[in-house]
């Protein structure tokens, strides 16, 4: 299984070693393959309302926001509190041959998934090879 490496999340993760209170948004870690004619986006968004998440597309930029907030009734004192709340953000830069109108999203068991559609233009396609004519126009002769 190859490794990759994401500046973006190293750097929040070490943002969240050395400020643990700060208040910037919040890793969503996302799957992200092709399944034959469409792109299928799976971010763990565990313990959050599905009313506040928000998705969308300007020009070639996905964008998914959501919010978790915190249980907190008054009195309570908290002995360990690791899960964060706040605001998540991840952004996609999607090419010209995706179907931004066909994008849906659904949300399960702490799932977001989005589904984006391969555009029609942009899917691939056979050619037909086809034979000469058996009956071809003769060629005038170079020579005579």
């Amino acid at each position: 299984m190859a490794m990759t490496f994401d500046p973006f999340t190293e750097l929040d993760r070490l943002a969240s070693s050395l400020l643990p209170s700060a208040s910037g948004p919040r890793v969503m870690p996302v799957d992200l393959y092709r399944d034959h004619e469409r792109y299928v986006l799976n971010a763990d968004l565990p313990g959050i309302d599905p009313g506040s998440i928000d998705i969308d597309v300007d020009g070639q930029l996905l964008t998914i926001r959501a919010q978790r907030t915190a249980d907190a009734a008054e009195g309570t004192k908290w002995l360990t509190r690791e899960r964060p709340a706040g605001t998540y953000v991840r952004q996609f830069s999607i090419g010209e041959g995706v179907d931004t109108a066909g994008i849906t999203a659904s949300y399960d068991n702490g799932v977001l998934s989005v589904i984006v559609p391969v555009s029609e233009k942009a899917r691939p396609r056979k050619i037909e090879v086809t034979r000469p004519s058996e009956h071809r126009q003769e060629q005038p002769s170079l020579t005579q």
